[in-house]
């Protein structure tokens, strides 16, 4: 069994799980599995397994999925099939029994909150309660597996708070949830915001607490017992560059959209 690290821009994509007529990550690697020759069309690679399943829109650094494979499979050989969008950049040899989902004990994700205006104290407090075991049924539509310890830690960066969220395992939308309420509590809500979330009674309301956006939500991280990971030179230093590009470009849509913000009702604008 071999583990690969998978980075991805999750903008593209429904998502990381397979699913009809929509682009996914995992259809991604997959395709690209089978272009390979490691497996048949239609069928899985043996023993394939993925560390989570990230919503459409959530992009990842840490990804990590399991399966036989030759010993020539490599970071850059899956990446001579990926899209841009994906890229392999580390791998590991795992026992023959390995398992992506369930060897798991650690998962790690990070959300780049934009928050000018909210109150950092305000912010850390609310996530401090939010800590601890405790069960999140109002933070995920999930009807199992509800009860999670989470921790957790938030930091000022500039005009953004960088959330970093940690447990075994995360719900459906927890992570998306959690934020919405620290978000919440930091631009004036009530602490007890938080606490009645906790509360076994149901929230009011359809949604109850919603999901902040996916696009700030990466999966940085997933730790596995006795498993070290090495990096592909070749392969790391492609994807830095690609996600370099993606950087520069974020930068310069940025900056026009901030042009064509100051410059409307200016008389040069145009009527």
């Amino acid at each position: 069994m071999r583990a690969f690290r998978i980075a991805y821009d999750g903008r593209p994509f429904h998502g990381f799980q397979r699913q009809p007529a929509v682009p996914t990550v995992e259809d991604a690697l997959l395709d690209a599995v089978r272009a390979l020759g490691i497996a048949s069309e239609g069928e899985l690679p043996p023993g394939y397994a993925a560390a989570g399943r990230t919503d459409a829109g959530v992009s990842a650094l840490a990804q990590t999925v399991g399966f036989r494979c030759p010993a020539w499979c490599s970071p850059a050989a899956l990446n001579s099939e990926l899209p841009g969008d994906v890229r392999a950049w580390a791998r590991a040899d795992s026992s023959a029994d390995f398992h992506a989902t369930h060897d798991a004990e650690r998962r790690e994700y990070t959300y780049y909150l934009y928050a000018p205006e909210l109150d950092d104290d305000r912010a850390a407090a609310a996530l401090a309660a939010l800590c601890g075991e405790h069960d999140f049924a109002n933070l995920t539509p999930d009807a199992r597996g509800t009860v999670r310890d989470l921790s957790g830690s938030v930091l000022r960066d500039g005009d953004f708070l960088v959330l970093t969220l940690v447990a075994g395992g995360f719900a459906r939308q927890l992570v998306r949830r959690v934020v919405s309420l620290v978000r919440a509590v930091g631009a004036g809500a009530s602490l007890s915001t938080v606490e009645r979330a906790l509360v076994p009674a149901p929230l009011p309301g359809p949604e109850g607490v919603p999901p902040a956006p996916a696009e700030p939500l990466v999966l940085t991280g997933v730790d596995y017992p006795g498993l070290s990971f090495k990096a592909d030179n070749e392969a790391a230093d492609r994807a830095r560059a690609l996600f370099d590009e993606r950087a520069i470009d974020g930068l310069v849509r940025a900056r026009v959209a901030g042009h064509v913000r100051d410059g409307i009702g200016e008389p040069n604008g145009g009527t």
